[in-house]
């Protein structure tokens, strides 16, 4: 096998009728068919940062399997409504930080959403500097959000732009979000594309840095989590029934290979 794949190789080299071409390669992933989440992979922010996060939110995250657990193949981040530590709600957040990062390539999930008011389940990136430099100096890449009952998902980058927190978002309307849908997005040197179920709705450039865009050509780690409340989705009402759940079937990453072939 090893003689022919050296024949073919060298064959391409001496023909014109030969050109390099790009595919993807699955570089990292977590199918959720462990019994417990793998440490190796996720760690979780816990608490109420003191502000809800930067964003009002009402939940405290915690690391408890009422709050993330591995089910038939799934990993269950699970809002409810419960008492703790001074917060009426408790959420998970998890994240590869520390654990691992990557610099471009297309970030991947496939994920069932809620669809209560009061409810904000995200699937996003944060710029691996954040210890060092905060936010939003580091950048973030929101692959997806959704609030309340609106069944548009949100793709977003913010950054920082003459000294101000820049944003570029986009959204697209999916329509029945009770059902599992793949949100992705293809970021490389020149651009940030967002896609549900492999069709394209938005795109950002960061190609040469235009508009300061330099945070997104460094590393980032990958969050997933479900907040409750928070300034965006306003406060669950009477309509909201606990517990709910946001269900990740899959997270994968991908990078570019460069591969030869035929014209």
């Amino acid at each position: 096998m090893k003689k022919i794949i050296l024949v073919f190789v060298f064959g391409c080299l001496l023909s014109s009728t030969c050109m390099m071409a790009q595919t993807w390669s699955l570089v990292w992933h977590d199918e959720f068919n462990d019994s417990v989440i793998n440490p190796q992979n996720w760690t979780f922010d816990t608490g109420t940062a003191g502000d809800g996060w930067g964003n009002n939110e009402l939940e405290n995250y915690t690391r408890r399997p009422q709050n993330a657990v591995i089910k038939n193949g799934n990993l269950l981040i699970i809002a409810n409504k419960e008492k703790l530590d001074g917060s009426k709600y408790t959420s998970a957040r998890l994240k590869t930080h520390t654990l691992q990062r990557w610099t471009y390539g297309k970030i991947e999930a496939r994920i069932k959403l809620p669809f209560r008011k009061g409810l904000w389940p995200a699937f996003w990136m944060l710029g691996d500097t954040i210890d060092d430099i905060g936010f939003p100096f580091c950048g973030e890449i929101d692959i997806m959000e959704c609030v309340n009952t609106d069944p548009a998902i949100h793709g977003t980058m913010h950054w920082v732009s003459q000294n101000e927190l820049a944003s570029y978002s986009g959204t697209t309307d999916i329509g029945n979000i009770h059902v599992y849908h793949t949100y992705s997005v293809e970021w490389d040197s020149n651009s940030i594309k967002w896609f549900v179920d492999d069709k394209k709705y938005w795109e950002g450039l960061v190609r040469n840095n235009i508009n300061q865009t330099d945070a997104f050509h460094h590393p980032f780690f990958i969050l997933l989590n479900m907040a409750v409340g928070g300034g965006w989705p306003g406060p669950p009402d009477r309509t909201t029934h606990f517990p709910d759940t946001m269900y990740v079937d899959y997270v994968r990453v991908y990078q570019r290979k460069q591969i030869l072939k035929d014209k």
